[in-house]
């Protein structure tokens, strides 16, 4: 993953479609952290724009959300809570869960959050150089192999047939199939 992300400095440029169309990009960025949940949010958004009627809000741009939380016209109603939950882990495990959870089995906008991390926990592994080291390390947790054996074992072999059935790995990171 190439940026990392601060969960507590998540935030939101929030302007309104109607003045985008009028040439104005007025709006202003809020911080999600300092709301308790998504109606407080919105309120806030509300009283942002409170010289327009009824605003069709516009998320100009945003920092610090995950993939699948916000775009341009939407942002899901349960993300201040998987903010919340995500803001205990250290970046390591965030880094992990934020690519676990964005592998396309996951939906951080439509799934419960406690049982996301708990999925996660189950299926998250560690972090390893390559998916050779991961196979490595699981034949000497496994197998006491004498070094004139392991002189002879083929652990790439070994790891791509790991990796073609009950482990997936992505950026250093190796994760159980579920």
């Amino acid at each position: 993953m190439s940026k990392q992300i601060d969960i507590s400095q998540a935030s939101v440029y929030v302007g309104t479609y109607h003045k985008y169309n009028e040439g104005s990009l007025f709006g202003q960025w809020l911080n999600l952290s300092d709301y308790n949940d998504i109606k407080e949010f919105y309120s806030a958004c509300y009283e942002l724009h409170n010289d327009e009627e009824d605003p069709e809000f516009m998320f100009q741009d945003y920092e610090n959300i995950p993939e699948g939380l916000i775009d341009e016209s939407w942002l899901s109603e349960n993300t201040i809570e998987v903010l919340q939950a995500l803001e205990d882990m250290d970046d390591d495990q965030l880094e992990a869960f934020l690519i676990w959870s964005s592998d396309g089995h996951h939906s951080l906008s439509d799934e419960d959050i406690d049982q996301l991390i708990s999925n996660f926990e189950d299926d998250y592994i560690g972090r390893y150089d390559s998916e050779e080291d991961f196979a490595r390390e699981l034949i000497d947790e496994i197998i006491d192999l004498t070094d004139f054996v392991k002189q002879y074992f083929d652990y790439e072999a070994f790891a791509q047939d790991l990796f073609c059935s009950d482990y997936w790995y992505s950026d250093g990171y190796v994760f159980r199939n579920s």
